[in-house]
């Protein structure tokens, strides 16, 4: 009688990250993770993004792009972080965008992106004549400017609910709402990006006087979708 076979499957095991940089800057350590074909951003330990995907990081452009009121040429987009690069190469390759603004405030970011391995995904957006980066800490940077953009992308931390630095959540305060509804045109746009959907934080944007606020979805395939809550500047 033949013996008894089984046969077993294997799960795929994810490959080890190898980390290729670490930084202490004046908000903590920053980690550039390289894992199989793609990269990972960690901060204080906190796991940031990756470039496994980037379709909520895109739609945080096009979301914004798409609620301009109609008709307005070239409008200027200020993109408050640069993360992996999604989103800068996503307003880079749209024409019809003018003036393309970065605010990044780790410097080692900024640099994996123009002398180290995220070259690969944003130096041909990077070297756009439209585009501008800017190394300055977001919150002050919208608090001291005095230019006006028709709208703002936002992919802070991980959302209004779950900063990474206490610093951070006055963004999503009522005085950096204030802020950031002050450094929109009349009828700009601003959309934050989050990893979870934020009622309260719904809240917060019309007791802001934001007006038009919506929240858009990008399903993840596991847990709660990615989201890019929307509003508007009326006056």
């Amino acid at each position: 009688m033949e013996p008894d076979t089984q046969t077993y499957t294997c799960a795929m095991v994810p490959p080890a990250p190898v980390t290729l940089d670490r930084r202490e800057g004046p908000f903590g350590e920053v980690v550039l993770r390289e894992r199989g074909e793609h990269f990972e951003i960690i901060a204080n330990g906190c796991f940031l993004m990756d470039t496994s995907d980037g379709r909520s990081e895109r739609l945080l452009i096009d979301a914004a792009l798409g609620a301009l009121p109609a008709g307005r040429t070239g409008p200027s987009v200020l993109i408050g972080g640069l993360g992996v690069g999604f989103s800068l190469v996503r307003a880079a390759e749209e024409e019809r965008w003018g003036r393309i603004v970065v605010v990044e405030r780790e410097q080692a970011i900024v640099d994996w992106h123009r002398r180290g391995p995220l070259d690969r995904i944003s130096g041909a957006a990077l070297a756009d004549p439209r585009t501008e980066v800017v190394h300055t800490d977001l919150v002050a940077h919208l608090r001291t400017a005095t230019e006006r953009y028709d709208a703002l992308c936002l992919d802070i931390d991980n959302g209004p609910d779950w900063t990474v630095t206490a610093d951070n959540g006055s963004l999503y305060s009522p005085t950096g709402l204030a802020h950031c509804h002050d450094r929109l045109t009349p009828g700009g746009v601003l959309a934050v990006w989050s990893a979870q959907p934020s009622p309260a934080f719904e809240q917060a944007l019309r007791n802001a006087g934001f007006s038009g606020v919506r929240t858009e979805e990008v399903a993840v395939a596991r847990g709660v979708p990615d989201v890019v809550h929307l509003a508007s500047r009326s006056h």
